[in-house]
């Protein structure tokens, strides 16, 4: 049975893995088919994660709450489930997710789609304050033609929308045909054992490695930069008790009149990724992995947000620095990296003809035994940059820069990665939104490192501010400078 374990749950998760290659080489936008920003998963018949692709850790964690979403319609097999409302299973609205049953449990997918009908293309704007002004919210809803239709009707590039959301029911199509076949060979009865003991040994294996580390309570303070100036603190509290653990974000800044908001699912999901990475991040990729893990925040607080906050940078730039404090607090007990750039500094260029998204990479900290690495999008987002000939292909952009910055990471006896320097020029009037952080608050380097460079944005040389949505002429130039990386240990040898 040991044997036959390994070859069913191997066999799982390589129907996720082909589910994301499907997705993403049938998909029609640049951000999915090049960035790859996008993330497929298969879940047990109770709703249990137990296989993913190697995809967006901020959209990962995050899935078992639409599965729940979905499961409470009890969906019937050969239906199509599709939402993206963070407060019923989602996390920011450009996120949209798909939910099909298999003959063992479900299949999921969730995408980056790059216009979901905001007031400004792109759908991640810097000023957003509720969320219908971030586009369509799609509750738990049954996926036929006509609702497809009545979606993309509401967002820009329809054929690219519907495009994309075709390409994501390939791959519930491929997975709901390979779990049959699985089935087929193996028997349902055994592929359904393999899914409940491949979410039991994942848990076994996190519990062992809590266990190993000493019990107390840590703390850790941060802070983002919301537009319009200010701070907004993030506070956290790890306790470690056994082999569980506790984080409790208690003091943490209220919900506030901006988009840094975030549901609680995505908060979980910033959590389990730390977790992960200092517990065992070989574990089996399964639900399992994350049930010792208790994760909780005070309703209507910046991290566990109430409906209607807008919430587009809360996905993609608070759990960023929800990454950055926890791993801090867990900096007490264990050797964690030096901050990296904290931020996914996200682009957005559109008009009623073309939307086009990225996210930049940056440089990472320093660990105890090594640089970080320069110009990587790591962390809560793991995407690719978009290529400069698909890029110019496709959008009426020129890429005028793509290279490292280099001297940005932090000096150290490791030193910290270097950011990136990103100029577009755009070749017709458009729209811009920069959603950014570290622009004031320098990744910060530990055990006497320095700290990077903090990032900036520029147009025609003049700075912006780190989130900004404005009007572009044809002929501006937008310039990305991204942070980089703290350093780790002292300076030794004029390093």
């Amino acid at each position: 049975m040991r044997i036959e374990l390994q070859v069913i749950g191997a066999s799982l998760r390589s129907i996720a893995d082909e589910m994301g290659a499907a997705l993403v080489r049938s998909a029609f936008s640049a951000n999915i088919k090049e960035r790859r920003d996008c993330s497929t998963a298969l879940f047990d018949s109770r709703g249990r994660m137990v296989a993913q692709a190697e995809h967006i850790p901020v959209h990962l964690g995050a899935l078992p709450d639409a599965v729940a979403a979905v499961r409470a319609h009890d969906p019937a097999p050969g239906e199509a489930w599709i939402l993206n409302d963070p407060f019923a299973g989602g996390t920011h609205l450009p996120d949209i997710t798909l939910v099909t049953r298999t003959r063992a449990g479900f299949a999921v997918t969730r995408a980056h789609h790059a216009d979901v009908g905001a007031a400004e293309p792109g759908s991640l704007p810097a000023d957003s304050r509720r969320l219908e002004e971030e586009g369509v919210v799609i509750p738990p809803t049954r996926l036929d033609d006509g609702v497809l239709d009545e979606l993309v009707s509401q967002m820009r590039n329809p054929d690219e929308r519907r495009g994309d959301l075709r390409a994501q029911l390939a791959a519930h199509r491929l997975a709901e045909r390979r779990v049959d076949e699985l089935c087929g060979r193996r028997g349902r009865k055994k592929v359904e054992a393999a899914m409940e003991e491949l979410h039991d040994y994942s848990e076994r294996l996190v519990r062992t490695a809590i266990a190993r580390l000493p019990d107390g309570r840590f703390e850790a303070a941060d802070a983002l930069e919301p537009a319009g100036g200010g701070e907004l603190e993030l506070h956290t509290t790890v306790t470690i008790d056994g082999d569980e653990l506790e984080i409790d974000f208690a003091g943490t800044a209220n919900q506030h009149d901006g988009n840094l908001n975030c549901p609680l699912a995505v908060t979980r999901s910033a959590c389990y990724f730390v977790v992960r990475c200092l517990t065992d991040p070989d574990v089996p990729a399964s639900g399992g992995a994350f049930v010792p893990v208790h994760v909780s925040a005070p309703e209507g607080s910046l991290v566990n947000a109430r409906a209607p906050a807008a919430v587009a940078a809360g996905n993609v730039e608070t759990s960023s620095r929800i990454v950055d404090v926890v791993f801090a607090a867990f900096g007490a007990i264990v050797p964690v990296p030096a901050q990296g750039q904290g931020t996914m500094n996200n682009l957005t260029l559109g008009n009623d003809r073309f939307t086009y998204y990225e996210t930049v990479g940056g440089g990472q900290g320093a660990c105890p035994d090594a640089d970080g690495p320069s110009g990587v999008h790591v962390a809560m987002s793991n995407t690719l940059s978009t290529p400069t000939e698909a890029l110019e292909l496709a959008y009426p952009v020129r890429v005028e820069r793509h290279e490292l910055r280099l001297g940005s990471g932090g000096a150290g006896e490791q030193r910290g990665g270097d950011g990136v320097v990103r100029e577009l020029r755009v070749l017709e009037d458009c729209r811009l939104s920069l959603v950014g952080e570290r622009r004031k608050r320098a990744p910060q380097g530990a055990r006497g490192g320095e700290p990077g460079l903090s990032g900036r944005n520029l147009l025609n040389g003049e700075e912006l501010p780190a989130k900004v949505t404005r009007g572009l002429r044809a002929g501006d130039v937008v310039r990305v400078e991204t942070p980089g990386g703290g350093g780790y240990g002292p300076v030794r040898n004029g390093q």
